[in-house]
């Protein structure tokens, strides 16, 4: 892993297109994600969900544990500020990249 400036492993949020549907209680169940390229990945099982805020944004959200293809991974769900009274909040994954960063 290189330091000051050089390319290392970094978290990186992609955000993604997410179909959702919100049950009767107000539930917001994610069903399936759609990835930049247009690959659809259907969410099996929703295993957990946790508040999880962003502290890197100041934002508060959600951590849904999904089951994909077998796969454990986790998806999360950024509540945009009032600021933005159209706009609910957008879904994003994490992963790790070798890339710039601070």
């Amino acid at each position: 892993m290189k330091q000051n400036g050089a390319e290392k492993l970094c978290i990186v949020r992609t955000y993604v297109k997410v179909s959702t549907v919100f049950d009767t209680t107000g539930f917001m169940m994610p069903l399936s994600i759609t990835w930049r390229d247009g690959r659809v990945f259907k969410i099996d099982s929703i295993r957990d969900f946790r508040p999880a805020s962003a502290i890197i944004s100041g934002h508060s959200g959600d951590c849904y544990t999904i089951v994909i293809r077998g796969e454990e991974k986790h998806l999360f769900f950024e509540r945009i500020g009032e600021f933005f009274p159209s706009r609910f909040g957008r879904w994003y994954v994490e992963s790790y990249e070798n890339v710039h960063c601070n």
